[in-house]
């Protein structure tokens, strides 16, 4: 047989990313990998390597080899039963990208060097006709992305191949059955073809057979199968399947480097904060094999539950099959429990390696194995995905068990996944018609109209909330999952790719739900007699698997357990402070069961939109003269002062800050543009009845409109220009505080807020008028109440003078997300919803500024208002009050740059706390380095 025998890595042709053809994919694209611009560093020896041996790598070298390799790296080292294979480094896929996707030189002689070395360990060669080496060629990343990049298997059989492996085995079906599985998947990750079209070849192969299930093909109908397949390829690709197994790798590696870049890759990237400048490693591995006959099997296990976080080995396995069957759900797997009666010893060497492996990374470990006539085989292993809720538990389980310490668990727990445990679940008592039951595969429920399609998905998401119901998803579904509130299958097991992508995001799952008949063509989904179409509305409950009509209204969630043991742990070592914003009782309420300190922005403008105080608040705004507008103040007065009532009774002794009023007047008044369109219909149908009182309503919404509300009359220039609405809001938080005290005992520090000051003369303007105010309620009512008088920094111009605002202002609070807008000069609003992702995909911004505050602008300014504010007012309390308050990015930069408390939502509270522990923690290692 020929072989290539190059000594020049040269660009392999037609492979996926440089040629389109009909039914193939179109040429992929993605940000390259920023490391591509530079040559990788020397390793080992000092001459440059791509590759390495598993026996020459260890555990530490995930930057170099990948997850993937440096866990067949680290098993292989401690003695466990890995096949022999070597790794292609993450620096050679760098180097591949910035030598415009051309190997890197004597990249390939280094291979055939290794699998030489194969050769020898296995007693097998490499396009041997009579005893065939095959391998597998599989992706692997620094950082894990399941089922998102590519992998092939069985690589090295060909026409001749196939017959020795067929007389080496002794069962031509296995043989045949591998050269078609083969076949089908280098189609498709090599050649780009896509993977339906393999599909249908063979599902009418086995309807010609008249059987249901691949195993039921025999050897000859695998054989005449291969023949269908290069057919397809010569017509859909423009080439020939090719023979020659060199070629066959040099392609392979080629397109497992290009899956650095397609676009499901770079979606997870996208959607989990991955760099994208890391590049893959590509790892071959001698092929063992599970589809071997009733003795082989291959599955995926977790050393404890990832939904629930039980102490128990969690996993699935099939006889029969390849591992790729597994993951992608085609067939619903068997519990990995089951495995102790159809093979005893596997199962028992199998429970020994998950114990050895968890205590030995100090972590759940995510296994996949291969059964090979009895003999067990491991194939991978790394961290595992798990919940929210699992993560939680498992970190204080292996605290409780010696295996981990409390500052290692703190730093352990991902604090955007606590999230998880905070969303509202099912409530029991609602009637709910269950119409099919599944895996309870990622915990949480969710609503949403049912789509099929993961295009779809992503169409309808922008509208209303979509539940992807799929018959299994494979991971070019990435972005309808990513849209989605929750998925639902059909088919596949708990460590399908849909169970494991799903819980890696935090999304409801359901998988493996059999009873249901998911047609994709039609649009529907068949439960009985139940036939649910697309757009209708369905439930799932990732916590116990159930599929329901229509949706089912939800209860709020508590802190209870290893949660409430992990945040008391949180507690104790961050110095940050958490406050909670919080605009009604209620609020402040669900703030202090999740643990807040007190409440960092009260918004009184919400107040005033309830529907008894509206009218009142409009009257206000339409007076004509102040007596008028005071007349309309005092009856909200009495309003007022029973809300901060409310909320004091709730905080106690805790700190609260009060925004007064803040939004321009006309976001009180109805939209100009509908009161134009009443008037003139009015007007048209000859109505005088309430005409005149419309008429004056839409002078005054004309008057007080503004080209750029958001920099406009607002804030504390309303409070010069209409100094009673401020006095007022004063008044009857004072007297709230007041009475709180005199009649309740309650020791209240009520603190005031004035919010968008740019200059300290408007700041000292509002604050003689109000401090007077206070002063003389205090007085009147002969009851003692301590208050405080600050300001909202949300100004660029308040940090670059916060010295002199400080003389003034006794605590100084971002308002991050003005102070985002004002810096970048963008309307939140408008580049959410016209540009902001668009930047975000090309890689102009890394972040969404208002999701995770921005370091080197925003982030500038703020030290800078902090450092000059506190030189001038040492005690001068200084935070932040926007929802990055409740981002982990942002609460690790505020604990950096020295602010005093930070504050969210309050269900991101709890998340808050956990970040500010994780920042001081990470400060203390890297104070101890620096010793």
């Amino acid at each position: 047989m020929a072989q290539v025998r190059s000594k020049k890595a040269t660009r392999v042709p037609k492979t996926r990313a440089t040629r389109t053809a009909s039914g193939a994919s179109k040429p992929r694209s993605g940000p390259a990998p920023s490391g591509a611009g530079r040559r990788p560093a020397p390793y080992g020896t000092g001459r440059r390597r791509w590759t390495m041996l598993f026996a020459e790598g260890n555990a530490t070298m995930r930057d170099l080899l990948g997850g993937k390799g440096a866990g067949l790296a680290e098993m292989s080292r401690i003695g466990l039963p890995v096949p022999p294979g070597f790794t292609i480094t993450t620096e050679a896929c760098l180097e591949y990208y910035r030598r415009s996707r051309q190997f890197p030189a004597g990249l390939m002689d280094e291979v055939r060097q290794k699998m030489r070395l194969l050769e020898e360990r296995t007693g097998k060669r490499f396009g041997d006709a009579t005893k065939p080496l095959l391998v597998s060629v599989r992706s692997g990343a620094k950082f894990s992305m399941p089922g998102m990049m590519d992998t092939v298997l069985n690589l090295g059989l060909n026409k001749t191949t196939v017959e020795g492996l067929a007389r080496a085995s002794g069962d031509a079906r296995f043989a045949y059955d591998s050269y078609r599985r083969f076949m089908q998947m280098f189609g498709n990750v090599v050649l780009g073809l896509k993977h339906e079209l393999f599909e249908d070849i063979l599902l009418a192969a086995k309807r010609a057979r008249g059987v249901t299930q691949d195993t039921e093909l025999s050897a000859g109908d695998l054989g005449a199968l291969t023949e269908e397949y290069r057919r397809l390829v010569r017509e859909r690709a423009g080439q020939a399947f090719p023979e020659d197994p060199w070629q066959q790798l040099e392609m392979a590696i080629h397109a497992v480097f290009e899956s650095w870049n397609n676009p499901r890759a770079i979606t997870y990237r996208n959607f989990n904060k991955i760099p994208h400048d890391l590049g893959t490693a590509v790892n071959v591995q001698t092929m063992v094999f599970g589809n071997l006959g009733p003795t082989s099997g291959t599955g995926v296990a977790f050393t404890r539950d990832p939904a629930t976080g039980e102490k128990k080995v969690y996993g699935e396995y099939l006889l029969n099959a390849q591992g790729e069957d597994v993951v992608a759900g085609i067939r619903t797997p068997k519990p990995i429990g089951e495995l102790v009666r159809d093979l005893p010893q596997a199962y028992r060497q199998f429970m020994d390696v998950c114990a050895l492996l968890e205590k030995h990374y100090r972590d759940v470990q995510d296994v996949e194995f291969t059964i090979e006539h009895g003999t067990l085989y491991l194939l991978q292993t790394r961290s595992g995905k798990r919940t929210g809720q699992a993560a939680v538990k498992i970190a204080v389980d292996m605290v409780h068990e010696k295996l981990i310490t409390k500052e290692e668990a703190l730093l352990r727990a991902e604090p955007a996944s606590l999230e998880q445990l905070l969303h509202p679940r099912l409530d029991p008592d609602a009637p709910r018609r269950v119409v099919g039951k599944g895996l309870a595969a990622s915990p949480g429920a969710a609503s949403g109209a049912i789509v099929f399609d993961a295009d779809e998905a992503v169409k309808l998401a922008t509208q209303r909330k979509v539940i992807l119901a799929r018959p299994e998803t494979n991971p070019d579904d990435i972005h309808g999952l990513v849209a989605a509130q929750g998925v639902l299958t059909s088919r596949g097991g708990m460590t399908s790719h849909a169970a494991i992508v799903a819980r890696g995001m935090g999304k409801p799952a359901v998988v493996g739900a059999e009873s249901l008949r998911i047609d994709e063509e039609a649009g529907q989904l068949a439960a009985g007699d139940v036939v649910i179409h697309q757009g209708d509305v369905i439930t799932i409950d990732g916590s116990t698997g159930e599929v329901i009509l229509g949706e089912v209204p939800v209860i709020e969630p508590s802190l209870a357990g290893e949660i409430e043991e992990l945040l008391r742990w949180a507690d104790q070592v961050r110095t940050l402070g958490v406050r909670a914003n919080a605009d009604y009782p209620r609020d402040a309420r669900k703030a202090l069961e999740f643990g807040a300190e007190g409440i960092g922005l009260c918004r009184t403008e919400h107040m005033f939109m309830e529907a008894e105080r509206l009218p009142i608040m409009q009257q206000m705004i339409m007076a004509a003269t102040e007596g008028e507008r005071r007349a309309a103040l005092d009856r909200l007065l009495l309003f007022q002062k029973e809300d901060f009532k409310g909320i004091f009774r709730e905080m106690g002794n805790r700190p609260v800050i009060i925004r007064l009023l803040d939004p321009p007047l006309h976001e009180f008044l109805p939209r100009m543009e509908d009161l134009l369109v009443e008037v003139t219909e009015m007007r048209a149908r000859g109505e005088t009845d309430g005409l005149q009182e419309k008429e004056a309503l839409l002078r005054r919404v004309q008057m007080l409109h503004e080209f750029n509300p958001m920099l406009g009359l607002r804030g504390c220039r309303l409070g010069i220009l209409y100094p009673e609405i401020n006095e007022m809001q004063v008044r009857a938080i004072l007297l709230a505080a007041v009475e709180v005290k005199r009649d309740e005992g309650i020791d209240v520090i009520p603190e005031v807020m004035i919010p968008l000051v740019g200059h300290p003369n408007e700041l000292q303007f509002v604050h003689q008028q109000l401090v007077t105010v206070a002063a003389q309620i205090v007085k009147e009512a002969g009851v003692s109440v301590r208050y405080l008088f600050g300001t909202m920094i949300e100004i660029p111009r308040a940090c670059l003078v916060a010295d002199q605002i400080a003389e003034i202002a006794e605590f100084f609070s971002f308002g991050t997300n003005d102070l985002t807008q004002t810096i970048f000069g963008f309307s939140r609003d408008d580049a959410q919803a016209k540009f902001l992702n668009q930047y975000l995909e090309k890689g102009i911004l890394t972040d969404d500024p208002f999701q995770v505050l921005d370091r080197s602008g925003v982030g500038k300014l703020m030290e800078m208002g902090a450092r000059l504010g506190k030189k001038v007012r040492a005690d001068l309390e200084v935070g932040i009050c926007g929802e990055h308050g409740g981002d982990p990015s942002s609460v690790e930069f505020c604990h950096q740059i020295g602010l005093d408390y930070v504050s969210c939502s309050p269900f991101r509270v709890p998340i808050a706390r956990l970040a500010a522990a994780q920042a001081r923690l990470k400060e203390k290692t890297a104070t101890a380095k620096d010793i």
